[in-house]
């Protein structure tokens, strides 16, 4: 590598939704290079037109900003060693390709998709199941190994349909000294010779990564576990072109509750949610889910599981990334997602809830649903839920069945009619949970009546239900005039009305 400082990127393909393990993957990748010091890169690897999703490339720039993820380099930040887009490239990997040919590491293969399948076909009669294209077979196929110096210069002038492939070297042991995994080692004999360019004049993975990695300077290569198959690949490919490979680790799978990787569609079938875009809309909060994905593989030094990016920043270690496959736990989740919650300001949580109460029309000042975020902060998973508590923001026009017949009768609607009574006199200075809950006490003692009698009467008339957030508080929020209000039209409302 030409440049000292660490370089890590993030490379993505543009062909669905960006997936909750790329972004971990992204993730593990922002960390490392922050910890480092240094650049975090975002190239978009889009030469598989077919594949390409329309609207898939921006999603990607919109869950990384989402996630707090910012990008040093980039199809939209620009940068020294663009285009970040693969599609754009397509010159740099033709002309690498041809470098390799030249040094007799790679060459031209002419053969059809009918004359592959005779040639695996052959094998299968022998008793080979699997026969690739490589060191046992390229010896007798159509290819610039094979045909004649004349012959393949005539074949490339009337443009024959042909890919490059790398020439595997026979009898290799290729070796990788991975930063989660250790010594991993591969023989050379069961590698095919990789096709680096396509008949359409497109590159492959194998080939552009590699290029672009040393182009780009990338210091450190962190992805997914599936692609450690294809390690030794490209690490005959970095030696052929004889440059140094960057450092690699290889990320452990993200696996379904069930066992198994987390693939689309037994996802679906458990309720998992699959791409960040989903989880935005179900209300999941950056950090919570960040602090979660952070942890989906990684152990920190100590039992701390809440931490902000910056926390993640300085206590990110790439050697503490286990190599079992780690289960999606939807509940820890969600568990993640209330302590960020509560960690928020009063205000900060209201901001949050804000668009969805309007959304259900309803006014409410700043300082009111500052209060209403008071009141539910413990009680809640998503802010959306600020929202979903009606009678916070209006009388209440139902009263939970269960309830009513458990607890209501004469007898309580008389009781209601002494606290409100006596609650209608408090003056609004007076009007504080402390006051409010002293002077129930006070009215209902003088009738022999312990508060603890009536406060699940209270509540019901109050708010309709039987539970709900601490009592006192939530009348105080309420304010005199509305909790009279409403203890004067319970009984009416409910039915029953003292005599």
């Amino acid at each position: 590598m030409s440049e000292s400082i660490a370089r890590l990127r993030f490379a993505p393909s543009p062909t669905g939704l960006l997936h909750i393990g790329g972004l971990r993957t992204a993730l593990y990748n922002y960390l490392l290079a922050r910890q480092l010091g240094g650049a975090f890169v975002l190239r978009i690897e889009d030469t598989d037109q077919k594949r390409f999703v329309e609207g898939a490339e921006a999603d990607i720039f919109r869950s990384l900003q989402w996630a707090g993820i910012s990008i040093d380099e980039g199809p939209q930040e620009g940068g020294p060693h663009g285009p970040y887009r693969q599609s754009e490239r397509r010159d740099v990997y033709r002309e690498h390709a041809e470098m390799l040919v030249a040094k007799g590491a790679a060459y031209y293969a002419f053969d059809t998709e009918e004359e592959i399948e005779l040639m695996r076909a052959r094998y299968r009669e022998a008793g080979i199941e699997s026969a690739g294209y490589g060191v046992r077979t390229r010896g007798e196929m159509r290819n610039s190994l094979t045909l004649p110096v004349d012959e393949v210069e005539s074949l490339l002038s009337q443009e024959v349909p042909h890919v490059v492939r790398l020439k595997v070297p026979a009898g290799r042991t290729v070796q990788l000294s991975d930063l989660i995994r250790g010594d991993v080692s591969f023989e050379s004999d069961v590698i095919d010779d990789q096709v680096l360019m396509k008949s359409d004049g497109l590159p492959t993975y194998h080939l552009a990564v590699v290029v672009d990695d040393h182009l780009m300077n990338i210091t450190h290569v962190v992805r997914g576990e599936d692609w450690l198959s294809s390690t030794p690949k490209h690490l005959l490919l970095y030696e052929a072109f004889g440059w140094t490979a960057p450092k690699m680790a290889h990320l452990p799978l993200i696996l379904s509750p069930s066992g198994g990787k987390l693939s689309k569609r037994n996802a679906e079938k458990m309720g998992i949610p699959v791409t960040v875009r989903q989880y935005v809309e179900a209300g999941y909060e950056p950090d919570a889910l960040v602090n979660f994905l952070a942890l989906l593989g990684w152990h920190p030094a100590d039992d701390r599981e809440l931490f902000s990016m910056d926390d993640l920043i300085r206590a990110f270690d790439i050697n503490r990334v286990g190599l079992a496959g780690v289960q999606f736990d939807l509940d820890k989740l969600n568990w993640f997602n209330q302590q960020h919650l509560r960690s928020l300001t009063d205000s900060e949580l209201a901001s949050l809830g804000r668009p969805f109460v309007e959304e259900k029309g309803y006014e409410v000042s700043d300082a009111a649903l500052e209060s209403v975020a008071a009141l539910l902060k413990e009680r809640i998973t998503f802010a959306r839920e600020l929202a979903d508590v009606t009678y916070l923001f209006a009388d209440p026009a139902a009263f939970d069945a269960k309830g009513v017949k458990k607890r209501w009768s004469i007898e309580a609607a008389e009781r209601l009619t002494w606290l409100e009574a006596h609650l209608s006199s408090l003056s609004n200075e007076q009007w504080t949970a402390s006051t409010i809950h002293d002077e129930a006490e006070k009215a209902l003692l003088a009738r022999d009546v312990p508060l603890g009698k009536v406060m699940p009467v209270f509540r019901l008339a109050l708010t309709g239900e039987t539970s709900g957030p601490e009592l006192f508080p939530l009348i105080e929020y309420l304010g005199r005039d509305t909790v009279v209000r409403r203890l004067r039209n319970a009984p009416a409302l409910i039915g029953t009305s003292p005599e």
